[in-house]
């Protein structure tokens, strides 16, 4: 392997400006964008526990779970129309992220989001009141267009608006929310599922409609990027808005940069076919492999049927639901791990020690259920032997929500280039919501015939992906996002696929004398200011 293979990235040019509050107070705003996502996550498995909820729409679960002729755990809840409730929403996202694409490289990023709040209203609305099935999945439909729209926009707009140095932190803002958004679906679940009148579940799918007047009303009064301004003519405006969100005048640098980008992507008429192209070769890799990976640590076992799967390792109707809170508690902070250590760490460390982390925690939990439940799905768990089952599923959460969670949004969000921005960001949402629509439908089935065997499944592949992080993705952390071509050209492996293509500035890197691979360039000298960034307001954070 070629000297440098894995070569540090991170020190890309560091433009004037600080973190300002009008920056920071957007991307909270934009961010919320993450509590429907999370909401919905959260929502979908608690209501499924709820004896009302399976008696009026899928009775035969309901009397398979309660019926004596089987003690098999495993198949409790193996049902194709109960995953299809949970799913639809995912195939919905899907279709609609490819639109989402269209609407946010024509209109903004702003709009977009505005677009996914409203219809993600709509099916909230729908859901509380459902009468039968079908308009129970027409509901989640229209909530799946939603988050379609929503993932689509705002993991772009937050890379936007962010300073390079900052764009981690500020960017796993919607990882945060989407935890935010699980945990307070799962203690609203925990409290109306002791509704005696069984009205609970109405009051958990309705509550949908929060999360969703929150970042309709948001994002009418979010600014749009300077990337966004510049795409669509309007080159004045992003140059004043590049002023305002940096609080400097000194924005001559990243503003020609920004220019460049988008001449170059006006050249570009067609990005869908573009996108193929050879020297965006690893960006499209990305865009594919990580959104994939992320659907396949197993993450969805725990976030979508966290109440379902902790009532078929024995735990109570209430135990399941407290359960599936302390997971929840779990994620919210270890993702405030991450959204403290992603710009100084790096995105390579946090990936591999979280893929670590969850592949030994995944083994340990299916071990744990071999032993209880074999393979016939017969048995019982202790309390105590239920806690450190519980305890286990925790730290595999944790290392999720510090690396695969967040990360999976921020990368692919960060490293293509203008031109080719929605489409990459719409490839990145769709391929995540195929797979999430797969896993969705197929888990309780899954369950039923590997057993135990599942949790194994998914640690190989979280084996597979922190393989292929080690060796294939680079260091993208302080990296300005329109220069993030030094990176793939410095690396060992994707600087075959660009050699040769332009910088942003036109420029080329140095060698490095001891490989065949380019080196980044240094980072301007600037006085070091610890630990701290400072808003324009003299607010210290």
């Amino acid at each position: 392997m070629a000297a440098g293979a894995f070569l540090n990235s991170g020190s890309g040019k560091d433009y004037p400006g600080n973190l300002t509050l009008f920056v920071f107070v957007t991307c909270v705003v934009a961010a919320t964008g993450g509590l429907i996502f999370g909401y919905d996550i959260g929502i979908s498995g608690g209501v499924t526990s709820m004896d009302s909820f399976l008696r009026k729409f899928f009775p035969e679960v309901y009397r398979k779970e309660h019926a004596d002729t089987s003690t098999n755990e495993y198949c409790r809840f193996d049902s194709q129309l109960l995953q299809t409730f949970t799913s639809s929403l995912y195939l919905a996202a899907l279709v609609a992220s490819f639109f989402a694409s269209l609407v946010t490289r024509a209109f903004g990023r702003k709009w977009s989001m505005l677009g996914g709040g409203v219809t993600f209203l709509f099916g909230a609305a729908l859901n509380g009141a459902a009468q039968n099935v079908a308009m129970l999945i027409f509901g989640r439909i229209l909530l799946g267009i939603g988050v379609g729209f929503a993932n689509q926009s705002v993991p772009v707009y937050l890379s936007e608006m962010a300073p390079a140095r900052l764009r981690g932190m500020l960017n796993i803002g919607f990882q945060l929310m989407i935890t935010i958004g699980i945990l307070a679906a799962n203690l609203i679940n925990y409290g109306t599922a002791k509704i005696k009148d069984g009205w609970g579940w109405r009051v958990s799918l309705a509550l949908a409609a929060v999360p969703a007047a929150i970042i309709t009303v948001g994002s009418i009064f979010l600014p749009d990027t300077p990337n966004s301004l510049l795409e669509r003519g309007f080159p004045e405006e992003a140059q004043r808005m590049l002023r305002r969100i940096r609080g400097t005048d000194d924005v001559g640098a990243e503003y020609a940069d920004l220019v460049a980008a988008s001449e170059e992507s006006k050249l570009v008429e067609h990005p869908w076919a573009n996108i193929f192209q050879r020297k965006y070769r690893p960006q499209l890799t990305m865009a594919l492999l990580i959104p994939f990976f992320q659907q396949l640590t197993g993450i969805n076992v725990i976030m979508f049927y966290a109440p379902v799967l902790f009532r078929t390792l024995g735990f109570g109707r209430n135990g399941s639901l407290m359960s599936a809170v302390i997971t929840g508690l779990v994620n919210v902070f270890a993702t405030l791990v991450s959204v403290f250590t992603v710009d100084r760490l790096g995105r390579r460390k946090l990936f591999i020690e979280g893929g670590t982390q969850m592949i030994i925690s995944q083994i340990v939990v299916g071990t744990l259920i071999a032993v209880k439940f074999g393979t016939s799905g017969e048995g019982n768990l202790s309390k105590g032997y239920a806690a450190v089952v519980v305890l286990f599923i925790c730290i595999y959460v944790a290392g999720f929500a510090w690396s695969w969670g967040p990360l999976g949004w921020l990368v692919p969000s960060e490293i293509f280039p203008l031109e080719i921005r929605p489409a990459g960001q719409s490839i990145n949402v769709s391929v995540n919501m195929l797979f999430t629509f797969a896993i969705a439908q197929a888990f309780l089935t899954m369950l039923c015939h590997m057993k135990f065997g599942l949790f194994y499944f998914f640690a190989g592949w979280v084996v597979i992906m922190t393989i292929f992080v080690y060796l294939f993705l680079p260091e993208t952390k302080n990296v300005p996002i329109e220069e993030m071509v030094l990176v793939w050209r410095a690396h060992w492996f994707w600087g075959r696929f660009i050699e040769g293509a332009p910088t942003q500035n036109g420029g080329r890197l140095p060698k490095d004398p001891n490989s065949n691979v380019e080196m980044n360039p240094p980072a301007p000298r600037r006085q070091k200011q610890g630990s701290n960034f400072t808003l324009n307001l003299g607010i210290s954070l």
